[in-house]
Parts: C-alpha cells; structure tokens; sequence
C-alpha cells in the first residue's frame, strides 16, 4: 500500500463484546482498527451509509462505539513501516561487524594541479553561507567538474568485485583524478587522508579506504569529488560485490530511487522541504528508515555550502533558484537511522549494523526543472 503525503481518514469500530480489531499507537484514547470501507472526510452523507451498509453497526450506542480520526502524514508513514516490518519475511543474511584495515600513507598529487585553499590546514572548514549561483561561464566549469567526476565513478565501480581492497580503488580513483590535471576532493579535506570515500555495508558514509577486501555480497558506496579549474563535482552510487541478497538489493533500488524523486521536485521557485517530502513518501513505502544526520550541500567553487538540503521531512525555508548547484544525497537504512562514528572521526556506521545504501548526483536548477551534471 502506498504511502500518501496528505491526512487521510480512519474509521475504529469497537464491538461491545470486547472483539477489537487490529490497531497501532496513536495519540488517540482508541487503537482499535477494523479494515471497514471509510468515508471520506465531511461527508455526512456517505457515514449514514456506511452504518446502512453494515447492520451491527447501531446508532443506539449500546452495541458499539465508533470512533473518527485523522492521521497525520507521519502517523501514517510510521503505521505503514510497522505493517510492512510484520509482513516481511525476507531476511538478510548475517555478515561479520565491518572492521577497520591497515591505512596507508596519503597519496601525493603533482604540484603543478590547483588545489582547493583548504589542503594547506588540517582544520574541517566552514560550510559557507554563500548560495553559488553561475553564470554560464560557471556553468560550463561545473559541468565540465561534473562529467569528469561522473566518469571517475562509473569506472571506479568497474573495479568493485571481491578481493578487491578499498585501498585498491583509491590509489586508482586518485590516479585517474590527476591524469585529467584535477585534485581529488577529500584528499586533506579537514585532514580525510584519501582520495574518494569508501562505505561498505552498514557504512553510511566517509568511510576510509584500507586494507579490507571487498567479501562476495558486499555493497559499497563510492563518493567521489573532483576540484577541475576551481570547481568541484561531487557524486556518488552504491554498487554491488559479487552475489547480493535479494533484501538488500531492493535497499540500493529504492535508495536510487529515492534520488531521483527528490531531484524530480527540483525547478526554479520550489520549496527545498519538497525534496525531503518526497524521498521520506519512497523510503517509507518500503519500510525503511531516511537517515537525518547527513545531507546534501551547495557545491561549485566552494566544496560545501548552503543551502543545506535535508531529506526528511522537514520545514526548512526557501526555495530554489535558476543557476544554483546543489547536491543530493540520501542515506536509507533498513533498520536504525541513528549512527556511531569510529574514532577516526570520518567513518559512520548504523547503529544497529542495519546495511545502508546511498546515492549522489549534482544538479543545475533550470527555470522548469533540474539538469543532473553528474549523469555518466
């Protein structure tokens, strides 16, 4: 059953002879729910009805109370998730906790390629109030960021396969990154000590490349960032190592998914709240959970700024203009969307081990829609 944004309208019925129906917590004094046809709401008419339809239901009261409620969107998702969670009876197979291998030195990148200002501290930056707004010869440069760090990505995941380490993909990705004379992104970025991210599993994000080889069934999210003629691309996208369980496969679906739908809300004028409306809407058809604590980011000459883009439900004001670059970027768990972080300060995990997935594209806000820059 699909998810839908707006209030919807409950029926409880509450027989006297103590049969209650199947319910879940609400802020209401009653939980009991019956799988009766509901009226729509306001409609007087179609309740006198719906107690002409079913002859147990009388209007003396004795026999039975009938009790009216709207749910809220959230009460609603939250319903739907619980209902999905007992239906399921696909389970994902137990994999070993993610450890963390041996980290090898920071690779070097030629002096004669720009380097972002802030590889010369170890300090994290600010995020910059700054909405980066192009003009086209700015545009030309995202683009050109974009498509090189889009191609970087699609060839990073032709390396995904097991035995692999992550540590392999990195010396590759930083390779293929300076040969095009740009810097790779993270590389010193509030001191990360590599060229791409690499997030395996329960992972949500930044994980370090090291020593671990990719195992048979593994997912892995690559992050990649490029710095070309000062202007970075940003993207990322989960990728499958050798045979996946089915259960976790339908999370990277739906996580892409999920992408696409928040870059599908995007246009000149519109909300930012839109995108986290409609990526929570997916996510929650499926029972899983949006991770809150990451988001996505202005990007352009600087690596992250505003506007903050959230993919929750949420309230947060503005709208989108012609010429602006952003990225989005959801996290979606099958279980806990809390996170704890290694002491390495970078590597997140769920909390719970629940496998996670994610996917990142850059956009261009277009009068009447979206322009993805990071689309291979």
């Amino acid at each position: 059953m699909g998810f839908v944004g707006s209030l919807s309208h409950a029926v409880s019925v509450q027989l006297s002879t103590g049969f209650h129906g199947h319910g879940f917590p609400t802020s209401s004094k009653s939980s009991q729910f019956v799988g009766i046809p509901t009226a729509p709401a306001g409609n007087a008419t179609a309740g006198l009805s719906l107690l002409s339809s079913f002859p147990c239901l009388s209007r003396s009261g004795k026999r039975l109370v009938v009790f009216s409620k709207r749910l809220s969107g959230l009460e609603e998702a939250m319903k739907i998730r619980r209902e999905r969670e007992l239906q399921s009876t696909t389970k994902v197979r137990k994999r070993p906790p993610l450890r963390r291998g041996k980290v090898s030195p920071r690779l070097l990148v030629p002096d004669h390629i720009p380097k972002p200002p802030y590889v010369d501290t170890s300090e994290l930056p600010e995020i910059s109030s700054e909405y980066q707004i192009h003009d086209s010869e700015g545009i030309a440069r995202m683009k050109a960021a974009c498509e090189l760090a889009a191609r970087v990505l699609n060839y990073a995941g032709t390396l995904v396969r097991p035995s692999v380490t992550t540590n392999e993909i990195d010396k590759a990705v930083h390779r293929m990154i300076i040969d095009a004379g740009a810097y790779p992104s993270p590389l010193g970025y509030g001191g990360f000590p590599k060229s791409v991210c690499t997030s395996v599993n329960e992972c949500m994000c930044h994980g370090i490349p090291d020593s671990r080889q990719l195992q048979d069934g593994d997912v892995i999210n690559i992050d990649v960032t490029v710095y070309l003629n000062g202007y970075h691309g940003d993207t990322s996208k989960t990728f499958f190592c050798g045979n996946v369980d089915g259960a976790v496969k339908r999370l990277v679906k739906v996580t892409e998914e999920c992408m696409e739908r928040g870059i599908a809300v995007c246009k000149d004028g519109a909300t930012f709240k839109k995108i986290g409306k409609r990526i929570s809407e997916h996510a929650e058809r499926y029972g899983y959970g949006v991770v809150e604590r990451f988001v996505g980011h202005g990007v352009g000459t600087v690596f992250h700024s505003e506007p903050i883009i959230l993919h929750h439900r949420n309230d947060k004001p503005g709208c989108m203009v012609e010429g602006q670059t952003f990225t989005i970027e959801p996290i979606i768990t099958m279980g806990s969307i809390e996170c704890v972080t290694w002491p390495d300060n970078w590597t997140s995990l769920t909390a719970d081990g629940s496998p996670a997935a994610q996917f990142e594209h850059t956009i261009l806000i277009t009068r009447n829609g979206a322009e993805i820059l990071t689309k291979c």
